[in-house]
């Protein structure tokens, strides 16, 4: 699959990024000791094209189709006025773990090589979108809402846009013009984004301007050629640790990690510090969220020098368990395996 990257508005200090071309991934270790949700500096940044800079003052959310019955414009300062909810929502690129495929699975897959830092979760603050087609008299006959970005054409498919179901569309879905309590920065979607729980992140559509409702099922590229039947995100755990990270022998650590699923909380979380031969479970702390991540913590003091290979697998409310393995995607979606997380006990 063919792909574009982003333009970056600011440069991301590297500290906090791995970056793919001009594709941000956030570093797990960068999240230790952050708190619940993921600073906006650390936010990973997936960008079809480049971020536009968007006038507020000027900037327009149009709704049309033929499912409402009344047509209308909405201005940021009109949008900022009405009802509002605050909601913790994690947003993940459909990518989010594709690398492992290859390194791991032994069966690459094209597109950018995320690990798994290519999620966030985020305090939102906006309009229910339902609230908004309540506004323009949605039709009983309505079947597809179509959120259309205001950022650059991507190739020759016109602007990022991906239908939603008229029923997720009237459930938990937000017009969000804050995150974590600032105005979004542009390169998350300012002045105003989608923001869908649960749902693959290209569903979350940035600098929205366009909002379609319509009364027969729609498709763009971005629900046939470049994401086609995924909606929902499966369970993934990651550890706030680096990468080959260096622990010293002897000593007691308390390891962190955070764990997730767009089916539902999640209600389990296993650790292995032997490479999947025996299993603990972690203990949990912070909030157990539908929409968000379930920090957890366990305690370890290893005995030997040399390489190890940690391992943390969750289970949601719905019993869906991460796999050892997992079935290749052709697109490199949806990877829910076990990660096999590399470190290094050293003396000192």
């Amino acid at each position: 699959m063919k792909q574009a990257l982003a333009t970056i508005v600011k440069p991301l200090p590297d500290h906090l990024f791995r970056v793919h071309g001009v594709n941000a991934e956030m570093r797990w270790e960068a999240m230790s000791g952050q708190g619940y949700h993921t600073p906006n500096d650390r936010f990973f940044v997936r960008n079809h094209t480049s971020t536009p800079l968007i006038d507020a003052t000027t900037w327009r959310l149009r709704l049309h189709g033929a499912g409402i019955r009344c047509p209308r414009e909405f201005s940021y300062d009109e949008l900022r006025a009405m009802p509002s909810r605050t909601f913790d929502v994690a947003i993940e690129c459909a990518g989010n773990g594709r690398r492992f495929y290859g390194t791991q699975q032994r069966d690459p897959v094209p597109g950018t090589q995320w690990g798994l830092g290519a999620i966030g979760v985020a305090r939102w603050r906006g309009v229910p979108l339902r609230y908004l087609l309540r506004q323009v008299e949605v039709r009983p006959t309505a079947v597809d809402v179509l959120p259309t970005g205001l950022d650059a054409p991507f190739e020759g498919y016109g602007h990022v846009r991906r239908p939603l179901p008229i029923d997720k569309a009237m459930d938990d879905v937000l017009v969000a013009y804050e995150m974590n309590g600032e105005p979004l920065p542009p390169d998350h979607g300012f002045p105003v984004r989608l923001v869908v729980p649960g749902w693959v992140g290209i569903a979350s559509i940035k600098w929205l301007g366009d909002i379609e409702v319509s009364t027969t099922e729609l498709f763009t590229p971005w629900n046939t050629v470049f994401y086609p039947d995924i909606t929902t995100q499966s369970v993934k755990s990651a550890f706030e640790l680096a990468w080959n990270a260096r622990l010293p022998v002897g000593r007691f650590h308390i390891l962190h990690g955070r764990s997730w699923s767009g089916r539902g909380r999640i209600v389990r979380v296993e650790v292995s510090f032997d490479g999947g031969v025996s299993w603990r479970e972690a203990e949990h702390h912070g909030q157990h969220l539908v929409s968000a991540w379930l920090p957890w913590h366990v305690g370890w003091a290893p005995r030997r020098t040399g390489a190890h290979v940690l391992m943390a697998r969750a289970t949601d409310e719905t019993g869906a368990r991460q796999p050892l393995t997992t079935p290749r995607h052709p697109y490199g979606y949806l990877f829910d395996a076990v990660v096999r997380h590399p470190i290094d006990v050293v003396n000192g």
